[in-house]
């Protein structure tokens, strides 16, 4: 891709090597434009996507022309621009970043105090959606249209001085205030304009309006950039996405180049057919036509079962019968559906098999109890203002802190607009508390303080091996858990999160403080350590979260009328995304792909009959196969069967 200075817009249909665009782009200008590294710069959505990219740029380049080189999620970089323009928003440069979970918790705690009967999901919900379309509360409370968000506009405005308070940013702030930054302060634009001589951006359709300002701004009249999307694969709306986003391109940049890429180089052509022709009852914002050479392959099935236990039985039956005629792995196989309550009766029958499989969305690592913990420590020591970090660790391990000593300190603090940590050091603080609790929380903050000190000085690994010297927190670890085995399991998650923070102090270019190693762990998405491990299991996923994958043969499951499409879209009278989700799953596909729909299901308890998908009807006819229930099999294919399932039961048995 050699249009260096201009816009571009590449069109990359699915399985049409978008990231090997990206990569050899960026080759391209570092090795033959002779643009430095550290002026580039590429974003995507995960972290997972960003390492792979960037490891593909290190296989084109040699020795340290990569060096300087930001590959990353869009808010890391939103992180990366903020730890520069942190002062000019009025907030202190070792802020904290607030997960979903301290933001719900925040919530909980505003509303408390004044309960109004909304849910408490919702109103963050909707506080997320102003911010992701750049409204602020004054704005939001403005355009208010019921009582629902009058009062979320108001919890807005408390919501963003309570984070103000703590110091601290949300996960939506990391695009929100980047844009408030470059809006408001010339000096700050006229930086990152000059920083940034090319911007790369993947996955563009996928974009909110946050991020779309966010990227104008940074690319101003003058910085060329490459965006690659594809509009027919979107589908996040629920979150934001915008594939008008690639429209608007045209209008915003009149110099725009565009490309389609339409060569699939993933998939058999029967399945290319099925996609298109499916996705062509969907309004573009650009036209293209996939196609391959790979060859036609096999018809689509679609397999009709009785309900949701039968389709699991047949989907592994059709599992283990294709493994044993074609010798294929474990990991050759994957089943995608809408929700993942679909998964468990295909974990059942799996585990019935003793067939390995994995998971997709089960608990994160960071999520372990332990391992919160511990981050939670390290984000006091780099940001004193954290009090959702102070609460958490000041009686883990336990101090002898009571609630009620807990409460008096919150309420000290409150009423004298200090930190929790701030507030233990103050000398009135005795007169609301006894002796013994406040010598207990100085000794406590002292420690913190002490150690908050060393990591500003030093090195962030000494920091982290002291803290949990000092705590005892491994035999705490031991004795608070229900027995040995527990204990074992969550000793070695803390002994990794320290071998990772290690790591990644390793592969740093440059000198990682403790405060850039905690805002990493923020930023980290569950997909990062998704599939680390489970090269040989069936994979289970959801239908979105197979997005950029592929597999050789694929299930598509619960193909039925509520499902796909879900019963929101049916009540919207509106299917263009659930037809996007249908053609993201059928184009995971590389040989073979199985549709399967239930008869009837069970929904709260109650038995319901369920219709076909309107979406296999709308598959070309030539190119799929119906298997009806009662449907007979030829003798041949009986006997496969059953040797296949002999070849399970001895491996079992073995």
């Amino acid at each position: 891709m050699r249009e260096t200075d201009c816009p571009l817009l590449v069109l990359a249909g699915a399985g049409s090597g978008k990231t090997r665009v990206i990569t050899h782009k960026i080759a391209w200008l570092i090795g033959e434009c002779g643009i430095a590294a550290r002026h580039i710069v590429a974003v995507t959505f995960t972290n997972k996507a960003a390492r792979e990219m960037r490891e593909r740029v290190g296989q084109l380049l040699s020795g340290d022309a990569g060096k300087g080189l930001i590959v990353s999620t869009f808010h890391n970089l939103g992180m990366r621009i903020l730890r520069r323009e942190a002062p000019r928003l009025d907030y202190k440069p070792n802020f904290s970043i607030f997960d979903a979970q301290d933001s719900l918790h925040l919530i909980d705690e505003l509303m408390r105090k004044n309960p109004v009967g909304f849910d408490n999901d919702a109103l963050r919900n909707r506080i997320s959606d102003w911010k992701n379309e750049l409204l602020l509360p004054a704005q939001a409370l403005k355009q208010a249209r019921d009582e629902f968000e009058q009062v979320a506009a108001l919890l807005y405005a408390e919501y963003q001085r309570s984070l103000k308070a703590y110091n601290a940013f949300d996960f939506d702030d990391l695009i929100l205030q980047p844009v408030l930054a470059l809006q408001q302060h010339e000096e700050s634009r006229a930086h990152w304009q000059g920083r940034i001589r090319h911007l790369l951006m993947d996955e563009y359709q996928d974009t909110n309006t946050a991020q779309y300002e966010l990227v104008r701004l940074l690319v101003g009249k003058t910085t060329p950039f490459t965006a690659v999307g594809d509009d027919d694969q979107s589908i996040y709306a629920w979150r934001g996405a915008n594939p008008e986003n690639l429209r608007r391109l045209q209008e915003d940049f009149p110099r725009l180049k565009v490309i389609k890429l339409e060569q699939n180089y993933r998939s058999a052509g029967c399945i290319l057919k099925c996609a298109n022709t499916l996705i062509a009852k969907n309004p573009h914002v650009f036209e293209k036509q996939l196609w391959s050479t790979l060859g036609y392959g096999a018809p689509l099935r679609i397999l009709a079962c009785r309900d949701a236990e039968h389709e699991a039985e047949r989907v592994v039956s059709e599992i283990l019968h294709h493994q044993f005629t074609h010798s294929a792995r474990h990991g050759d196989y994957a089943i995608l559906y809408r929700g993942n309550h679909q998964s468990r009766a295909f974990e059942k029958v799996l585990r019935e098999h003793s067939i390995s499989y994995h998971l997709s969305g089960g608990t994160s690592f960071f999520e372990y109890r332990e391992v919160k913990d511990l981050i939670a420590y390290l984000r006091l020591l780099v940001n004193d203002a954290d009090d959702r970090a102070f609460l958490r660790v000041v009686n883990t391990p336990r101090r002898e802190l009571g609630a009620a000593t807990l409460e008096k300190l919150g309420q000290f603090a409150s009423q004298r607009d200090m930190s929790l940590l701030e507030a233990c050091f103050a000398d009135e603080l005795r007169e609301a508390l006894n002796t013994r609790a406040l010598t207990r929380l100085r000794e406590f903050a002292e420690w913190i303080v002490e150690l908050a000190d060393e990591a500003e000085r030093g090195e962030a690994m000494p920091v982290v091996h002291r803290l949990i010297r000092d705590t005892n927190y491994n035999d705490w670890l031991f004795d608070s858990a229900k027995d040995p085995n527990e204990g074992e399991r969550r000793l070695q998650n803390v002994n990794e999160l320290v071998a990772w923070l290690e790591r990644m102090g390793e592969k740093s270019e440059t000198e990682m403080t403790l405060a850039d190693r905690v805002n990493r762990i923020a930023l980290l998405d569950r997909l990062d350590r998704d599939d680390e491990g489970n090269e040989n299991c069936v994979r289970l996923m959801t239908l979105h979260a197979a997005k950029g994958l592929e597999f050789p043969h694929v299930f598509m499951v619960g193909m039925e009328e509520n499902l796909l499409p879900h019963r929101s879209a049916i009540e919207a009278d509106d299917f263009d995304e659930e037809r996007r989700l249908a053609y993201v799953g059928i184009t995971r596909a590389q040989k073979t792909l199985t549709l399967t729909y239930a008869v009837k299901r069970r929904r709260a308890g109650e038995w319901e009959s369920r219709e076909p998908s309107r979406f296999l009807y709308e598959l070309p006819e030539d190119d799929v196969e119906w298997d009806k229930p009662g449907a007979r099999r030829s003798p041949e294919e009986q006997k496969q069967r059953g040797q296949a399932h002999l070849a399970q039961l001895r491996g079992m048995l073995s």
